[in-house]
């Protein structure tokens, strides 16, 4: 009984003595959650050290890869890409050039190693809208980071984000030319089209996207991009001369055109999105032909993203609490 009497005495020595320990431990060993911070900082700092070339060197197989350009706006979007791909089994070989930290850090927390920032990051609006200068500084970027790739010795297929692939594009690029693009126009092109650079529009020019391009490490390859970075700089983006990279490769393609071996891919499998969305007896007819489908002649991410899910083109989880976690999946897919 007397031991139980001297208790409620020593009690609050006792508790003050546990406290003491308490934050003795605290000091010494602090709690998982700051070591999972420290950690998660020492990432960061990796990534932000992480460089092309080692990307490169760590993704690319059979001496090619498959890359993208997006900052983290578009974040849905990449993930919906890259879960195309994998139905065709390739994701393991697609880098991301994010071009913000926020995205550089993202995706490499749920896929490691699969995305590098080339820097400097530049300042981005929040959507990058067609025609505007923001759209015209991001995109103009483009032809550096390929180039970038080229010089390194790798093929390198590049899509935009707001592509699906419903088939594997590979074995259209057969025989060995520079560099293999689609027509951008919606204008139907009979079977067996020739694989000439489309013909001129009505300023002179052709009409060649840039969204979708796959180039060789070739001498006309690294001549067709470096021709088109001097075309973009030789422009100045204004209200009224809305300028972005397309035209400017355009008219590089047009002056190298007797020193590049260029492939025009066939429209039925590379349609762009003003044939393949708006002219549904073409969809009909030539369905199963279809390769990579372009979710372009419509502005805006909400209207991109209607129309993927009124297609069924949508595979992105939109009950997830996390878009990201999309590309957590991609780890378990051979």
């Amino acid at each position: 009984m007397s031991a139980r009497r001297s208790l409620p005495l020593t009690y609050p020595i006792t508790a003050i003595a546990i406290v003491s320990i308490i934050s003795a431990l605290y000091f010494l060993f602090p709690p998982t959650f700051s070591t999972k911070a420290a950690v998660y900082l020492d990432m960061r700092e990796r990534w932000k050290a992480y460089t092309l070339a080692e990307a490169v060197h760590s993704i690319a197989r059979n001496k090619t890869i498959i890359v993208c350009a997006v900052s983290q706006r578009h974040l849905p979007f990449l993930v919906n890409w890259i879960t195309s791909i994998a139905r065709h089994h390739r994701h393991h070989e697609v880098l991301v050039i994010a071009e913000d930290y926020a995205t550089l850090y993202r995706v490499n927390e749920k896929w490691p190693g699969h995305a590098v920032l080339i820097p400097p990051a530049p300042e981005l609006e929040e959507e990058q809208i067609f025609g505007s200068q923001g759209f015209c500084n991001f995109t103009s970027r483009r032809p550096r980071h390929l180039l970038s790739v080229l010089e390194l010795g790798y093929s390198v297929l590049y899509n935009d984000v707001d592509m699906v692939w419903v088939k594997d594009p590979f074995p259209y690029f057969k025989e060995h030319y520079d560099i293999y693009f689609t027509d951008d126009m919606n204008v139907v092109k009979g079977d067996g089209h020739s694989q000439e650079v489309a013909a001129l529009d009505r300023d002179g020019l052709t009409y060649i996207c840039t969204c979708m391009l796959f180039i060789r490490p070739t001498t006309g390859g690294k001549l067709i991009i470096k021709e088109w970075i001097k075309e973009i700089e030789a422009q100045q983006w204004s209200a009224s001369n809305r300028a972005n990279d397309q035209p400017a490769f355009n008219r590089a393609l047009n002056k190298t055109s007797s020193s590049v071996k260029g492939y025009l891919l066939p429209q039925v499998a590379f349609p762009c999105g003003g044939l393949y969305f708006g002219n549904g007896g073409w969809r009909t007819k030539t369905e199963g032909r279809h390769a990579i489908i372009h979710n372009n002649y419509i502005v805006g991410f909400d209207s991109k993203l209607k129309r993927f899910r009124e297609f069924g083109l949508w595979y992105v989880d939109d009950g997830a609490s996390d878009v990201a976690d999309g590309l957590m999946n991609l780890t378990t897919i051979n």
